[in-house]
């Protein structure tokens, strides 16, 4: 057995660059099948491979990846990655879809149950509030039990309570199983972004990351174009079938994804070969004291630390969920404006959210090339320098934090029906593409700043969003009827302009903030510990450091 004192030059992500051991031809690539149904991907040449330890239970062989390791998510074929990457954006998309699909069946619901508008409009609310038990419940489960077994039953239950709808003799039961519906979709809110992080280092990563970023905003903005339509010809009956087609479809997509996550895949692996051999061997990421009960408590309790304690955290949620409440409001701001005011139809009052998901597609080509900006600025790093400082990935919000109540106040006061109905259009456009440019940029922000945490800050991140988005569409209508259709574009309109500078400010003053936050410090101390004992060697994943990082904390 190798001396121990050599794994010590191994890098975070568990691969071994132990000299003792030399690096071996390519080895062929694991067949799709076989990476689907075995987590273990057992190969001969894991066998043969000689790890550090000496297989006791004191001193256990430690698994690591070995050299060219085909099992790894990191090095695997980019056509697997990348059909990975865009099943997990389209399950995303589902569900994104399912979560704004039955607001076009409003009328419906209100003549088939005799509900009351305000109990029919409760149903967008039910389902985004439903949003935040995913970081809560989904992330803390794949930790223990990996991605894959999530995805797959969550989906599965996804579907189901999706079919049951169709089913619903009144309005509680639909508002009922829409929540779980709901709440077991939210596992892709943490899932597919961790399965990209396992495949692709954060140079990588950005691309990958526009498909992921990207589906939450079309999906609602889509959905109401189908669904009028669909409604008024067919049914609500027929919406809801439509949406259980949509996640069903994303169901069977999961199916075909792997397993990714890295602790979880080398602790197969230490399991079977302690089988095969008899002797004792251990995941090199699995320290052994991470159980059920202490992976909850710490997933429930670290969110609201950073929330309250880390202004970073604090400041740029509020923004984001301020950001994504007023998306959501126009759910309910758009029937009244081009239904109410302008005389439009049902069916066609959906064609009013062309212009958003055009701004949308606008927007993830500005940030797509933003990432190559943003690859320059890695380029042009000092040689002693691995990370760039996280706020170069703010500039897009510069751009957005300012339009964004452009277009609103555009939106607001374009209005009458005296004025041709594209002036409000045009407003649309521009909301999409600052929201896009806004949620990116601040998402790769709080991951780079926080990047031991950044599944908490994008936890407490999402459960102050979702509790936004469902909050703002249950007084739009309310609010609208009391100020009118002008000055009640304007409320959201006014609070984007109180909270622009807040992109502004991090961006100047970001390196001071994060030298006075605890987590932020402390993870950027860490990283910088692991890169240079790394040797600069290859960046691990986001899944693999934070398992490094907290046990070295």
């Amino acid at each position: 057995p190798r001396p121990p004192n050599m794994a010590s030059a191994s890098p975070p992500d568990g691969s071994s660059v132990n000299p003792a051991t030399p690096a071996k031809t390519h080895h062929p690539p694991i067949p799709l099948w076989k990476l689907v149904t075995s987590q273990s991907a057992f190969t001969p040449d894991v066998l043969e491979h000689t790890f550090p330890g000496s297989g006791t239970p004191e001193d256990p062989y430690r698994v690591e990846w070995i050299p060219d390791d085909s099992r790894n998510p990191l090095i695997m074929p980019q056509w697997i990655k990348w059909m990975i990457t865009i099943i997990q954006a389209f399950a995303f998309l589902s569900i994104t879809f399912a979560s704004s699909a039955m607001s076009a069946t409003d009328p419906q619901l209100e003549e088939h149950f005799g509900a009351s508008s305000t109990l029919v409009i409760a149903d967008t609310s039910l389902f985004i509030l439903a949003f935040a038990i995913g970081p809560a419940v989904w992330a803390p489960l794949s930790e223990l039990y990996g991605r894959q077994v999530v995805c797959m039953l969550t989906y599965a239950l996804a579907t189901l309570f999706s079919g049951a709808v169709i089913a619903s003799k009144n309005i509680a039961t639909v508002l009922v199983l829409r929540f779980f519906s709901g709440a077991f979709g939210a596992s892709a809110i943490t899932n597919s972004g961790g399965v990209v992080s396992d495949m692709f280092t954060a140079r990588d990563r950005a691309v990958a990351m526009l498909a992921f970023i990207g589906a939450p905003f079309l999906g609602p903005s889509i959905a109401p174009i189908a669904c009028n339509y669909l409604a008024v010809a067919a049914g609500w009956q027929w919406v809801a079938a439509l949406i259980t087609f949509f996640v069903g479809a994303a169901f069977v997509g999961v199916l075909f994804v792997p397993e990714t996550y890295h602790p979880v895949l080398l602790r197969r692996r230490a399991a079977k070969l302690s089988k095969i051999t008899g002797k004792v061997y251990k995941s090199k990421l699995d320290d052994g004291t991470k159980t059920p009960a202490v992976v909850f408590n710490t997933a429930m309790v670290r969110p609201w630390a950073l929330l309250f304690r880390e202004p970073i955290v604090l400041f740029l949620s509020l923004y984001m969920a301020i950001i994504y409440g007023t998306m959501y409001m126009e759910f309910a701001a758009f029937p009244i404006v081009f239904i109410g005011s302008r005389g439009w139809s049902q069916a066609n009052s959906g064609l009013s959210f062309v212009g958003m998901g055009i701004g949308q597609i606008i927007g993830v080509v500005i940030s797509y090339f933003d990432n190559t900006r943003y690859k320059r600025v890695i380029d042009r790093l000092p040689e002693d320098t691995t990370v760039a400082p996280p706020e170069a990935r703010l500039f897009p919000s510069l751009i957005g934090a300012v339009l964004l109540p452009i277009a609103l106040f555009e939106f607001a006061w374009t209005n009458y029906p005296s004025i041709h109905w594209i002036a409000c259009q045009i407003g649309t456009v521009g909301l999409g593409i600052s929201h896009v440019l806004i949620f990116l940029s601040v998402a790769n922000y709080l991951v780079d700043t926080y990047t031991l945490y950044a599944a908490s800050a994008l936890a407490a991140n999402t459960i102050i969003r979702a509790l936004f988005g469902a909050a703002f569409p249950l007084f739009t209508t309310p609010m609208y009827n009391s100020l009118g259709i002008h000055w009640g574009s304007s409320i959201p309109a006014f609070l984007a302009l109180v909270c622009a500078p807040f992109p502004y400010l991090f961006h100047t003053y970001g390196p001071r903030v994060r030298r006075h936050c605890r987590y932020a410090a402390e993870s950027a101390r860490i990283l910088d510990v692991l890169h240079n004992k790394s040797n600069k060697a290859q960046e691990p994943s986001g899944s693999e450091l934070a398992q490094t990082g907290e046990k070295k904390v």
